[in-house]
């Protein structure tokens, strides 16, 4: 799949690009939850403490995922977005996490002939898996940034990891400082403000079971700026 964008990008506005974020949490009476910081010199949010994530890559939509998020989730990724996109979010969401942090989501399921960017994943007799992944929050970057994302946020147990939650040996480089940072100590880190607000999500979420009741999503297109909530394909948002 080509990479997603909702507007085509000029000098004044770049594309907006579709992109996954996901939040390992793990200890859910006293929550923590796993983060990093970006470089000083990086030209989008520098030196923020943010969740692995990234954007959409052209061969996340033909990656074999071993399992989905439930199907209610699967309807919300795809309200007012591109047709089919959920499974390539999923797997943008499950390669960014193991390329930023070398931690792995996945099924063991052999996969003999695996993309560029996923031997991790066959090396170790897995493919990646959205299993029991929960879609808690869209938003797109507002306008007059240097790059946009149009960002869905999958909230994930981290006992679901397959290896020590510890070990971030094989992680990029891309994000330092990686740490287990618990919910109640986070507002001291420099965080985006947007990070701030899916942290209320993720705490008010983390001793609940399955879908939200509903997905916050924060419109920045380069008319307006909406707050909707996303309910399914089958429900109209509200604002």
């Amino acid at each position: 799949m080509p990479e997603a964008s909702r507007l085509a990008p000029t000098a004044a506005a770049p594309a907006i690009r579709d992109a996954a974020t996901l939040i390992l949490c793990r200890n859910s009476e006293a929550p923590e939850v796993l983060m990093g910081q970006r470089g000083a010199g990086a030209a989008f949010m520098p030196s923020k403490f943010v969740f692995p994530g990234g954007a959409v890559d052209p061969d996340d939509a033909t990656v074999p995922l071993a399992g989905l998020p439930s199907p209610i989730c699967m309807a919300r990724l795809s309200q007012d977005a591109e047709p089919g996109i959920g499974p390539a979010l999923i797997a943008a969401g499950l390669r960014e996490l193991c390329e930023e942090t070398g931690l792995i989501l996945g099924a063991p399921v052999p996969w003999p002939d695996p993309p560029e960017g996923w031997h991790p994943f066959a090396a170790r007799g897995l493919r990646p898996s959205g299993a029991g992944l929960r879609f808690i929050f869209r938003a797109i970057t507002p306008p007059g940034r240097p790059r946009r994302f149009d960002a869905r946020f999958f909230l994930a147990d981290a006992a679901a990891i397959h290896g020590d939650p510890e070990d971030f040996s094989a992680a990029s480089g891309e994000l330092s400082s990686l740490q287990w940072i618990p919910i109640s100590e986070i507002r001291s880190f420099d965080l985006p403000f947007i990070t701030e607000v899916v942290l209320a999500e993720v705490a008010a979420l983390v001793r609940r079971p399955g879908p939200p009741e509903s997905v916050p999503f924060f419109c920045n297109d380069d008319e307006e700026s909406l707050f909707l909530r996303l309910r399914g394909a089958t429900q109209e948002h509200d604002q």
